[in-house]
Formats: structure tokens, C-alpha cells, sequence
């Protein structure tokens, strides 16, 4: 079976023996076990995997002094904790290993950020590099796949996304079925502040199908029948899980720019379309265009976090529909991208090249994406 290799291991593997804690985080079943099995492998009998979905490993963690926690580690000099946020006062821990023992080196994953980042933050402050792993992309599946092979797939992972077991399975709908109903909401539902598991579903749903769209936290909260402070929470939750992700208007000087709402995106369309139960060819279906607008940027997302290129990132649109799906802001240069599924031709808005006229913009189709998802 085909193993693709995941663009932040050289940067993970350089960031160890610093004298800080590794920390990566990511959503479940994206891939982080595999990825810290695989560093792992090259230090042999030198490295100790520590899985805190058992009970038994939790409690050797938990309310520990250093002493403790270097027997459980022995002679090892790498030690990976995987889904740390598992154990309660996790930072603490890492805080003593960290301090105590600077030539050991540790690992610590998490599928959620809201409870791992909480307990690290204050504790680990300057001693942690952190990682984010998302579903495979674009520039990933090219290690394996020549660009002919990655354009007769593209369909199929449009509609069934791209998370590693997904990628490689022979009934891909079965499988990103079951992430979704097995691992999709377990995190956010063991957060206390989430009250009712089928709100969440609903509201997901909700955004599933607006993807593209603006969205109007009022509206939602109407359609669900909870307060805007509810959905706002939610929101936030979703993010902080990896489930998705948001672009804020962009607006400088232009009276006519929206400035209020946001568009909301998912990391993975194959989860999107799960919550939707919409698996139907492209060619069947209303909402190829969402659907592309979607992976255009999740994958541009993905590209930018794996290389650790830091933008500022939003979307562009007029209160007379002049728009441009996705916008880039780097060091005071604008360059804009319009994503079309069907379109060989394309002008920009008249509006924006004459508000940003030191601007870029850009058509992003099927002839030229990988340009955009790999260069």
C-alpha cells in the first residue's frame, strides 16, 4: 500500500534536539500517528511511544513528579505522547520533562487544539515548536502521482476528500462515512461547554451547504433555534478542532466592500460531503462550483502551513456582487485568485484593479491549479 510523505516531517525532525517540546496538532485520523511511528523508526530502541487513549498510560502522566516521569521514560531519548490532550495538567508534565531532562527529547500530538493549547500555553511558554498536520494535499499526493494521474483522481477527491485512509481506500464513501460518525465530533463533544451533539451536527450541516456563500451567524442561529453567542462558540469549536476553517471580507477604502461576514470552508470535502450525504459525480450535482471555490483554498491553506508561509488571508466581495473568492496579503502586496470549475477565461473586477491597482489577481481552473497548490 501506497504511503505518502507528509510535507512537515523535515521540519519536524529539525526542530528536534532544541531544547524545546515538539508539539502537533492536527485532526483525527489525518495522519499522526503514522507520521511519529515513521520519525520514531530512525531513533530504534532510543525512542518510547505512549499512547494516552489508555486509560493506564493517562494515569502514569497524570500527577507525576520528575522523577517519576523520567522511570517511565528510562533511557529513551525520544518520547512521543500521542492525543495528549487526554491527560489532565498535560502542560505541567511536558513543563518538568521539558526543564528537567534537556537531553530528552518530546512529541506531543494533539487532535484538538481548544484542550491541548489551553493546558501548554501558559506552562510550556519558549519551550515548544508547534506543527499542524492536515488531510493529505496536493503538493503530498505529487510524491507519488505523476501530474497526469492527480488530474484523473482530482474528481474523486473532490467528492471524497483527502484524508490518508480515504486517499487508499477501495470504498472511499464507506470509509470517510465513518470518520465522520466516529471521530469527527469526539473531541468537541467531550468539551464541557458542548450541550447538544445534534445541534452541532445541524449546524454543521448548516454549513456544508453555504460553503461559498457568506454566512450570517443570525441567520444560523434563527435556523437552529439557539442564540448567536451559541453559534459563535460552536464555530470556534469547529476551528479549533480542524474541522474548518473561515476568511474574513477584506475591505480598506472601498465604501461598497463587506466588511461583516465570513466565508467558511471545510479542510476536507469528503467530511463536507458526508454531512451532507452527497457522494454524486460532479456532473449530478448543483454545487460544483462550492465545491471547487472549497478545495481550492483548503489546499492553498495546506500548502501554506506546510511550508510555514505566513499570510494574511481573507476573501473580496462588493455590496453589488463584485468579487474575488480568495485573497492573499503579504508584506503589503495583494494577490487575489478566482476559482472556476468550468471557466478558461476570466476578468477581474474593474472594482478591485482600480481600488489595488499595484495588485495581483489570478484565474484558478483544472488546467492551471497545480501552478497554484504547488509553486
Amino acid at each position: 500500500m501506497t504511503q505518502y510523505p507528509r510535507a512537515i516531517q523535515p521540519a519536524v525532525e529539525a526542530a528536534l534536539f532544541k531544547g524545546k517540546v515538539v508539539v502537533i496538532y492536527g485532526a483525527r485520523q489525518v495522519g499522526k500517528t503514522t507520521l511519529v511511528k515513521e520519525i520514531l523508526g530512525r531513533y530504534s530502541d532510543r525512542g518510547l511511544y505512549l499512547n494516552c487513549d489508555e486509560p493506564d498510560i493517562r494515569d502514569a502522566l497524570t500527577n507525576r513528579t520528575s522523577t517519576e516521569l523520567r522511570a517511565l521514560m528510562g533511557r529513551r531519548t525520544l518520547v512521543v505522547i500521542d492525543e495528549a490532550q487526554r491527560v489532565r495538567d498535560i502542560g505541567l508534565a511536558l513543563k518538568l520533562l521539558a526543564d528537567n531532562f534537556p537531553d530528552l527529547q518530546v512529541i506531543a500530538t494533539g487532535s484538538s487544539s481548544f484542550e491541548l493549547s489551553n493546558t501548554i500555553s501558559e506552562p510550556l511558554t519558549g519551550r515548544k515548536s508547534e506543527f499542524y498536520l492536515y488531510p493529505l494535499s496536493v503538493a503530498e499526493l505529487l510524491t507519488q502521482e505523476t501530474p497526469l494521474e492527480a488530474g484523473r483522481l482530482l474528481e474523486r477527491r473532490l467528492r471524497y476528500g483527502m484524508y490518508p485512509g480515504v486517499a487508499l481506500a477501495d470504498d472511499p464513501a464507506e470509509t470517510v462515512l465513518e470518520i465522520a460518525a466516529s471521530y469527527l465530533y469526539r473531541d468537541v463533544l467531550e468539551y464541557q461547554s458542548v450541550k447538544s451533539p445534534e445541534v452541532l451536527r445541524r449546524l454543521l450541516q448548516a454549513l456544508a451547504l453555504q460553503v461559498g456563500n457568506e454566512v450570517s451567524y443570525n441567520e444560523l442561529a434563527q435556523l437552529l433555534g439557539i442564540d448567536r453567542v451559541t453559534v459563535e462558540r460552536y464555530v470556534a469549536l469547529l476551528e479549533k478542532a480542524f474541522i474548518i476553517f473561515h476568511l474574513p471580507p477584506f475591505s480598506r477604502n472601498l465604501r461598497k466592500e463587506l466588511a461583516k461576514l465570513r466565508k467558511v470552508y471545510f479542510y476536507d470535502l469528503g467530511i463536507r460531503n458526508a454531512l451532507i450525504n452527497n457522494f454524486n459525480p460532479l456532473d449530478l450535482r448543483n454545487d460544483s462550483g462550492a465545491l471547487w471555490e472549497n478545495f481550492c483554498i483548503s489546499e492553498r491553506m495546506k500548502f501554506n502551513h506546510n511550508r510555514r508561509r505566513h499570510v494574511n488571508t481573507y476573501f473580496w466581495r462588493t455590496y453589488d456582487r463584485a468579487e474575488l473568492d480568495y485573497l492573499e496579503e503579504e508584506g503589503g502586496r495583494l494577490v487575489g485568485f478566482e476559482c472556476k470549475w468550468t471557466a478558461t477565461r476570466w476578468r477581474p473586477p474593474a472594482a478591485f484593479t482600480a481600488a489595488y491597482p499595484d495588485s495581483e489577481t489570478h484565474l484558478v481552473n483544472r488546467a492551471n491549479y497545480l501552478d497554484f497548490l504547488t509553486a
